[in-house]
């Protein structure tokens, strides 16, 4: 197992949707692995696979005291008609915090190691952390969601930090 680095924003990974996972080896073992020990840091919730340079669908969680991970996460519910408006930031996009608006409620379904189901649901915090990580799965970044005013003032600043 390693920590290993973080991509940052301007790193073409993040911007590329990542692969189904096919077949569980010892490569992928060894990503599950790293997902683990790199998310559990404090301060990490989540950490995708994409984020430390491997562009597979997996990722991994660190929150409320939970650790865990997810092969082939797909989004399967979301609250409707509830959102939660709240300040998001990234470990691609470090030290930046903006208003994003989320569905209250998310639920993804995948897979473990062993090819178990594996449930990652909740609201608020649970919810973002979802969705979050399966954008970056998609090869979306949270500035992608948001609003025009706050997405220019957010490019600044990314454009001021580089």
């Amino acid at each position: 197992m390693a920590k290993r680095e973080i991509r940052v924003i301007g790193d073409p990974v993040l911007r590329t949707p990542c692969q189904e996972i096919t077949e569980v080896d010892s490569r992928v073992k060894h990503l599950i692995e790293d997902l683990l020990e790199t998310v559990d840091e404090e301060g990490r919730a989540g950490l995708s696979a994409n984020q430390i340079g491997v562009s597979l669908r997996a990722f991994s969680w660190n929150l409320d005291g939970r650790i865990g991970y997810v092969i082939n996460p797909h989004l399967v519910a979301i609250s409707p008609d509830e959102y939660q408006d709240g300040e998001e930031g990234c470990l691609s996009v470090p030290g930046l915090w903006f208003p994003t608006q989320r569905a209250w409620y998310a639920r993804a379904e995948g897979v473990d190691l062993d090819g178990r189901p594996v449930v990652v649901e909740g609201e608020e915090i649970w919810a973002r952390l979802v969705q979050h990580e399966l954008d970056h799965l998609d090869g979306m970044l949270y500035l992608d969601r948001l609003d025009r005013a706050t997405r220019k003032k957010a490019m600044r600043a990314v454009r001021e930090m580089m």
